[in-house]
């Protein structure tokens, strides 16, 4: 079994905080274990929680469109979420459950070692990007340990706010060379101090 899957396994059976008595089943994430770019959400909503997958409802069918713009399918990428567990209600992720599922999501960055991890809402932005704004940050990159933190809104919030369409689509679509450049500069050099794209 790779390790991945025994990864899941342990998730599916976690008690690390109280969620785990409200949730129909734990979503650990899925997509490609060698995946290049990891997508990192906030919490699993209902559908997720009936299904046991990431991504599934209508936010999800949104940021498969979003792939689709760069030629992308969720099986050649990663997508989790900072809580594995669905909160009662939708509500937000408290501090101590982040804190709880932490080390899940240390775990598969470790096993998949994406070159570029996207986070998606000010959840899994605030794990990477500490005390910065979404709203100031978003469409913007850094490298740390040979991986670029890239910081994009929820898909969700356009699917509020038709206005943040056209923002998270052009952010989507700075990806692919995002990945390009951060591939010719590793490879000329090991280690890069700043890619000319970010801010």
């Amino acid at each position: 079994m790779s390790a991945l899957n025994e990864l899941n396994q342990e998730i599916a059976v976690c008690q690390r905080c109280d969620l785990y008595k409200y949730r129909t089943r734990a979503v650990p994430g899925e997509g490609a274990e060698d995946a290049e770019i990891m997508f990192i959400g906030e919490a699993p909503g209902w559908h997720e929680d009936q299904q046991g997958r990431p991504f599934v409802g209508p936010a999800g069918q949104y940021l498969d469109s979003l792939l689709a713009m760069i030629n992308l399918r969720r099986e050649q990428v990663y997508i989790t979420n900072v809580v594995k567990s669905r909160p009662p209600g939708n509500r937000d992720p408290l501090p101590q459950e982040i804190t709880a599922c932490r080390q899940w999501l240390d775990l598969q960055v470790e096993i998949i070692c994406p070159r570029l991890i996207v986070t998606l809402g000010r959840y899994s932005m605030a794990m990477f990007f500490p005390g910065k704004s979404i709203s100031k940050i978003r469409g913007t990159a850094q490298k740390r340990d040979n991986i670029i933190y890239y910081a994009m809104y929820h898909p969700a919030a356009a699917l509020h706010q038709q206005s943040l369409r056209q923002v998270i689509e052009a952010d989507m679509l700075k990806i692919p060379s995002l990945l390009a450049e951060a591939e010719a500069i590793t490879e000329a050099k090991p280690e890069p101090e700043q890619l000319s794209l970010f801010d």
